[in-house]
């Protein structure tokens, strides 16, 4: 049996969203594939900023993440591929969270809503760049209803990546998609 996601709720990051995401990220397990260690506060008052700029702009952005409490779990949402290499100019999703908080649902229910608003905003394809070591977001790669597009080296590590694609004007509802994949491989 499926249990529920959890209600979450996205909004654009303000400054006192930075100190939450250098604070719950400051932990080996949450950086272990974004360099192993958390940014300064500085990188995360300067991230705030321009995600507040890109969503006024665009209608999207790496958003503040809060659970049914109010509490900063961590972020999600989207933005160009900003790297030389790899889906350049692409619009890449991605997600975050505090250690305390994996395994709950939270990404999910969080890229989900992601996807909605991405669509809202007239992106008709996104990406996901996952190291490939990356058990949890690969997961939820898939539960997205995303397709492995491209295996890589990821230039600054030597490690594999890999890029997920979506057509969210192809999209279909990932429970269906799951409990078809599982009836074609019963028959």
């Amino acid at each position: 049996m499926k249990r529920p996601l959890p209600v979450v709720r996205l909004r654009v990051p303000t400054d006192e969203d930075a100190v939450a995401w250098h604070r719950i990220f400051d932990d080996p397990d949450v950086m272990e594939f974004h360099g192993g260690r958390a940014a300064e506060l500085s990188v995360y008052e300067e991230l705030t900023a321009r995600q507040r700029r890109h969503d006024a702009e665009h209608g999207f952005c790496l958003w503040t993440v809060v659970d049914e409490s109010g509490q900063v779990v961590g972020f999600t949402g989207a933005q160009p591929w900003p790297g030389d290499w790899g889906p350049k100019g692409e619009i890449e999703i991605g997600w975050r969270l505090g250690r305390a908080h994996w395994g709950r649902g939270y990404v999910t229910a969080a890229a989900r809503q992601t996807l909605e608003r991405v669509r809202g905003a007239g992106v008709a394809e996104v990406v996901a760049m996952v190291d490939a070591r990356n058990a949890r977001s690969i997961a939820v790669t898939e539960r997205l209803g995303m397709r492995l597009a491209e295996v890589f080296t990821i230039p600054s590590s030597e490690q594999r990546g890999h890029c997920y694609r979506l057509d969210l004007h192809q999209r279909q509802n990932p429970d269906t998609t799951q409990s078809n994949r599982m009836s074609q491989s019963a028959t």
